[in-house]
Order: structure tokens, then sequence, then C-alpha cells
């Protein structure tokens, strides 16, 4: 069983940076597919950012490729997500998951992958 408790989000202007991060509880966190999703008002949850450690890979959306970037520690058991040049159109709340890293090649952007998701934390990015 792994718990994930996000932090980090808040409000910031335009053309800001927020740093999320994800606490996990449990064992092998390194073994685990981790990942961000997000999730606007009145939309579907859609794929951000994922990391694998073995090998070391990493997928972005397009959207926020260039801007965002996500990063683990292991010995913290801590994932992150490093957001900049904000727009209000990333706003919505964002969810931290853990999956098996088997079929990440496959699979690596899709929730199904993940089996354990934590609560959001909001992410407000004003005009």
């Amino acid at each position: 069983q792994v718990q994930l408790v996000e932090s980090g989000g808040g409000l910031v202007q335009a053309g800001g940076s927020l740093r999320l991060s994800c606490a996990a509880s449990g064992r092998s966190f390194s073994s685990y597919a981790m990942a961000w999703f997000r999730q606007a008002p009145g939309k579907e949850r859609e794929f951000v950012a994922a990391i694998i450690w073995h090998p070391l890979r990493t997928e972005y959306a397009d959207s926020v490729k260039g801007r965002f970037t996500i990063s683990r520690d292991n010995a913290k058991n801590t994932v992150y997500l490093q957001m900049n040049s904000l727009q209000p159109e990333n706003t919505a709340v964002y969810y931290c998951a853990a999956g098996g890293a088997r079929y990440f090649s496959n699979y690596g952007t899709l929730p199904r992958l993940y089996n354990y998701w934590g609560q959001g934390t909001q992410v407000t990015v004003s005009s």
C-alpha cells in the first residue's frame, strides 16, 4: 500500500513558478513509476509528467515541455514538479500518482497505469 500526500500548491501570478511535492509512504518507492496529473473545472483529468528510476526516464505532456520538470528523491520518498512560466490555463487540481513501472513505456501517460493517487493540491494562476 502506498499513500501519497501532495503539497506546494497555491496562488501565483502568470509567469510565476511553483514547486509541487509528493511525499510517499510505503516500501520500494524507487521501483514505482510516479506521475503528475491535473484536472481543471469541467475538464477531464489529464497527464502532466511522469518519471521512472530504472532506467531513468521522464515523459511530459506537450503543453508543459520546457516549462515543467519532474524529479524524484528516492532517499526522501518524494517526487517533485517544478513549474515555471505558469499561465492561467495551468489552473487545476494537481494529483500525484504511483504505479508499477513495468509497462511505463506503453502506458506511462495514462491514468490506468497508476494504482495510487493523492488527494490533490490546488494550483491557481492569475492573469
